[in-house]
């Protein structure tokens, strides 16, 4: 993939999240691939967004920056929601939160291999209990 194939394909994937359309993830991620470093499948992340889409319905990315090298894309996104569950060890209060997250992933031939998060957490924490 060049870079703007990766850069459209990968606003797709961000679309399709943020619509909460899990049922064609097979487009961007590989059937084996490494979760922050340990190994996983597609089904163990469509399982974790639906986590986080039954705890934090109105769960939205704002990809703020986008920057690819190569078969590497990083991103920095302000994640946004109310939850009505606990999530990231934190429990509902009925107040949104927005909290950065960094991720990186690998892509090859053009699903991606490896995906490596982080969320503030610690800011959650805060937004939750002010």
């Amino acid at each position: 993939m060049t870079e703007d194939d990766l850069r459209s394909w990968y606003w797709r994937y961000v679309e399709a999240l943020n619509n909460h359309e899990l049922d064609g993830m097979d487009e961007f991620i590989n059937d084996e691939v490494l979760l922050d470093g340990v190994p996983g499948s597609r089904h163990d992340v469509v399982s974790a967004l639906k986590g986080i889409f039954d705890a934090v319905p109105d769960f939205h990315w704002d990809v703020k920056e986008l920057l690819i090298d190569r078969d590497r894309i990083a991103i920095r996104a302000i994640n946004a929601g109310t939850p009505v569950k606990e999530w990231l060890g934190v429990p509902a209060t009925g107040r949104s939160f927005e909290i950065a997250e960094h991720v990186i992933y690998t892509v090859s031939d053009g699903r991606f291999v490896k995906m490596t998060n982080l969320h503030d957490s610690a800011a959650l924490r805060q937004q939750m209990a002010a």
